[in-house]
């Protein structure tokens, strides 16, 4: 049965046209910019980012980016992916989180079992997966696999999905200690609960999702501690140097990259605003200001510093996982560079918030929507740095590692 699927898979991928190049799936990201500004007050207003959103995104090809070609994927290098959420954020950055999050999943399924994504895309290959990996499910064993039940948060762009990727703990082997593993569920065995009202990333529909007494075989389940091995079920299926980096490597960026693009159209817009804009009582042009204008000159520095290392980052991903060398203090040391990167990118839009004045307090205004959107980024634990950073400081002095998430 899987040999058949996949079969079908590759032989519908045969009738494809060519993959596009990255540069190409790029700029067709920079030409939708203008058309999520446009949608991104009723996504919003919806907290859900729009269906059409999403097929533009299909059509574009953004989800192959990261997908076996196997199943119509493209294959292509973490720098491609990066670049397209990057860029899509100077639109609508809730849109760009929510492309982000579920693309990288696609990434993921190739490093299941063969047959979990023969289960999930041997039909359709655009069919999406969004996910909580919060380990808050109740496991037990059965024959064939596991029964799980259980509630888990912030599932981002779960409506527009047809599977889920849950958390739960248990132990790998009789006796053992409870630990992560993930577990893949379709649609007809979990609830999407309507929870999101937030102050930022307001479109992402990062729902709640409920499962109760739901079945899941053996080949849908996936132990986190085998993707920090780069010891998993896949990886005679799929040989590829991209299903050759460790998972927290690629995950981890998928929630902080979309904080740079949304930085920069804040930076463009706060100079764009400022360039004409007078003081009320003296009517001195705060262009003029120098305090104004040396926050400009941080904020740039703290942008294109960013910027570079994320370029440099993903460079070095690519060749580790053709050469497949991956050691530990130097996972550590990227891991923190990507758990750092929203704080940095809030030093940043708090200048240009600081800066923007009494109409950036009004509802709609596009400094305090990214200030807002920035600040929800950092709440997510792959953004908090401060574990990243004292772990690679006790490595530095001798220290083991103790961070599973690298």
């Amino acid at each position: 049965m899987q040999s058949a699927a996949i079969a079908t898979a590759s032989s519908r991928n045969g009738n494809a046209s060519p993959a596009p190049s990255g540069s190409e799936l790029i700029a067709r990201a920079r030409a939708m910019i203008p058309v999520l500004r446009e949608r991104e007050g009723a996504a919003i207003a919806a907290r859900q980012v729009p269906a059409e959103t999403i097929r533009d995104f299909i059509d574009a090809g953004f989800f192959k980016v990261l997908q076996p070609r196997t199943y119509g994927g493209y294959e292509m290098s973490p720098a491609i992916y990066c670049e397209i959420a990057r860029t899509l954020a100077e639109g609508c950055m809730s849109s760009a989180w929510v492309y982000g999050v579920v693309a990288v999943h696609n990434w993921q399924l190739a490093l299941f079992d063969p047959q979990a994504a023969a289960d999930v895309w041997a039909e359709d290959g655009d069919v999406l997966i969004s996910s909580s990996y919060m380990p808050m499910g109740k496991v037990t064993k059965v024959e064939g696999g596991y029964r799980i039940s259980g509630r888990w948060a912030f599932s981002s762009g779960s409506a527009h999905c047809d599977w889920v990727l849950l958390g739960a703990n248990m132990a790998a082997e009789e006796g053992g200690a409870p630990e992560p593993f993930n577990f893949l569920i379709p649609r007809a065995d979990y609830q999407i609960i309507d929870t999101w009202h937030t102050m930022g990333l307001c479109a992402t529909g990062s729902n709640d999702i409920l499962v109760v007494d739901a079945f899941v075989p053996a080949h849908r389940v996936m132990r986190e501690k085998d993707m920090f091995d780069l010891d998993v079920p896949g990886k005679h299926a799929n040989p590829g140097a991209l299903y050759r980096i460790p998972f927290a490597q690629l995950f981890n960026r998928t929630v902080s990259t979309t904080s740079l693009g949304a930085l920069r159209r804040a930076l463009e817009t706060f100079v764009q605003t400022t360039r004409e804009k007078r003081a009320t009582y003296t009517g001195a042009r705060l262009a003029a200001d120098t305090t104004i204008q040396e926050a400009v000159a941080e904020v740039k520095v703290i942008l294109n510093d960013m910027e570079l290392r994320l370029k440099s980052d993903l460079a070095e991903l690519d060749a580790r996982a053709e050469a497949n060398d991956w050691p530990i203090e130097r996972r550590a040391e990227l891991g923190h560079h990507t758990t750092s990167m929203v704080n940095n990118c809030i030093r940043a839009i708090d200048l240009l918030m600081l800066f923007s004045g009494g109409k950036a307090i009004y509802l709609g205004n596009q400094i305090q929507r990214t200030f807002l959107d920035i600040h929800c980024a950092r709440a997510h634990v792959a953004n908090n740095p401060y574990p990243y950073a004292r772990n690679v400081g006790a490595m530095a002095f001798g220290y083991d590692n103790d961070c599973m998430d690298l």
